[in-house]
């Protein structure tokens, strides 16, 4: 079993983020688990990420904390994301993330790097 405590997350500053804050936290490298990391985001409104480029093989999970957040897909299709409701990428998918709202949002990001 993994075991990572809450103060073991680190800040991290995400290429292609605005208008967020977010710390992360890796897996434990003897269990093969390093390339799984858990982080909590916060989007202030107008707040986003851009993954639109085809060679990012990160697969993601989002879970909305609090508030919503607005997602497009590569087709310009969007969805809300309220919260407790949660939306999955795969590898290589296209995706703008952004909080289209008046106030903060939160999110649980879960990522991990395919085999």
């Amino acid at each position: 079993m993994i075991k990572r405590t809450l103060g073991e997350l680190k800040s991290y500053n995400a290429p292609g983020h605005f208008g967020m804050t977010a710390m992360r936290i890796h897996g434990k490298e003897e269990t093969g688990a390093e390339k799984f990391w858990m982080g909590l985001s916060t989007f202030l409104p107008g707040g986003g990420a851009e993954y639109a480029y085809e060679d990012n093989p990160l697969e993601k999970v989002y879970y909305v904390l609090e508030g919503e957040m607005t997602v497009t897909d590569k087709a310009g299709t969007k969805y809300v994301i309220h919260q407790n409701e949660s939306i999955s990428f795969l590898p290589n998918e296209g995706r703008y993330l952004v909080n289209e709202s008046n106030c903060p949002a939160s999110m649980l990001v879960i990522i991990n790097y395919p085999q």
